[in-house]
């Protein structure tokens, strides 16, 4: 039995969803911790590509799969991608797709909000997807949200919404000058989610337990990065939730004695979507060659991606945050043909060296990346599947990643497909 955490060490879009849909194969159970549509997974199985945004990955592997409870769920878009998947020839049922009766519903109204207050905020916005996301966390930690249990439970539900829906409404018209919402429209129009969606809730938390009990592989996956979590990552311009590994059991009901591994997964260079500091990105041709090479665009929104060099300094970070027991590199494949390859190793700041990331943006704006450079290879590597058959100075780079988080290696990615992959320590077997 191996229970095992998937976190992103970077600011998210590092390769989750092929790593997941890999190791999904070898686990019982997958499970989703947190976040809601503001992330996607792309996946591509014997040439076709898959993309979800809320349903994990492990969907495509027949697994169980369960959505915990410190996730946020709109309804409507997770009936359109289960619509989606079904008609992909992808089986999707109560019996393998579970939803939390604790996880909460990103209403109508979230959405105006998230979008309009975007709006007025002009050149200091945040850069969110507007999916309604962080207003839902904010009605959750106000104790004014509304979870599953309601939704299939009509009067509840019917009393909860129009409560909430005359504050809402004030909100929208007086000071963010938009649209109100008809409570009785978002009861009809939810009533029938509820019909719908009402065989697939459960508990989660007795779910994983069960499984657990059973001797089962439990696969945890999150959405978003480490350095996009609520708490430790640039603040403000972050996601709405704990990214970190930590969550992965509160925001699905289990204790930490029962995880096995946590693996960070480190995309071989470093991108960024949306606002935000970026000591390591890149504005030259370099940038622009690993941009169009990587295919960096956001699987959710598709806003092109920032590029920049690998950044060892925030690598460092999740480590340490995370506890990570392996790292798992994605795109190496994308770094072939460059005459040198950087990492970034600290950051100078008045004259001084950091190698801890500054939770000041001030500093951080300040701060200017110190690399070091490392000869790069010219050969393609997609078709290879043992470390020893990498170019030399590939091994060169990964080793120094090894050394520079003092983290083992435990899978690289050399293209996109899930078999273009080389397994260095398979993770349900060395935990």
């Amino acid at each position: 039995m191996s229970n095992i955490i998937i976190v992103g060490t970077q600011w998210g879009d590092e390769g989750k969803g092929k790593i997941v849909d890999l190791l999904a194969e070898f686990a019982d159970v997958v499970v989703r911790f947190q976040g809601g549509n503001n992330a996607g997974h792309t996946m591509v199985v014997k040439g076709e590509q898959f993309i979800s945004h809320l349903v994990p990955s492990g969907i495509l592997q027949k697994k169980i799969c369960l959505l915990g409870n410190g996730m946020v769920v709109d309804p409507a878009v997770l009936l359109d991608e289960i619509d989606y998947l079904i008609s992909r020839g992808v089986s999707v049922s109560p019996d393998n797709l579970k939803i939390s009766e604790k996880a909460h519903l990103i209403m109508p109204y979230h959405n105006q909000i998230d979008i309009a207050r975007e709006g007025m905020k002009g050149h200091k916005k945040i850069g969110t997807t507007g999916r309604g996301i962080g207003p839902c966390y904010e009605d959750k930690a106000s104790r004014r949200g509304i979870r599953f249990i309601d939704l299939i439970e009509p009067e509840v539900f019917s009393e909860k919404v129009r409560a909430v829906a005359e504050e809402k409404n004030f909100y929208l018209k007086h000071y963010l000058g938009t649209e109100t919402v008809n409570p009785d429209q978002i009861i009809e129009q939810f009533g029938k989610y509820a019909a719908r969606f009402a065989p697939h809730v459960t508990n989660v938390s007795v779910e994983i337990h069960a499984a657990v009990k059973a001797g089962k592989n439990v696969l945890f996956e999150g959405a978003q990065g480490t350095h996009l979590d609520i708490d430790h990552g640039t603040y403000p311009y972050v996601t709405s939730s704990n990214t970190v590994a930590g969550n992965a059991c509160c925001g699905t009901g289990v204790g930490p004695k029962e995880i096995s591994g946590i693996l960070g997964i480190v995309k071989a260079y470093t991108t960024r979507v949306g606002e935000g500091p970026f000591p390591s990105e890149l504005f030259d041709d370099i940038g622009d060659r690993i941009q169009k090479k990587g295919a960096e665009f956001g699987a959710t929104t598709g806003r092109k991606r920032r590029c920049g060099w690998l950044d060892a300094v925030i690598l460092r970070n999740a480590v340490r945050l995370n506890g990570l027991t392996g790292l798992v590199i994605t795109k190496l494949d994308v770094l072939g043909g460059l005459e040198h390859i950087k990492i970034c190793i600290g950051y100078e700041y008045q004259g001084k060296m950091l190698h801890d990331f500054p939770a000041s943006l001030k500093i951080l704006a300040a701060c200017k990346p110190v690399y070091e450079t490392l000869p790069g290879w010219s050969e393609d590597i997609s078709g290879l599947r043992k470390m020893e058959e990498l170019p030399e100075n590939a091994k060169k780079y990964l080793r120094r990643i090894e050394e520079l988080t003092e983290t083992p290696l435990q899978i690289v990615s050399v293209s996109p497909g899930r078999e273009e992959t080389i397994i260095v320590k398979h993770p349900f077997e060395t935990v």
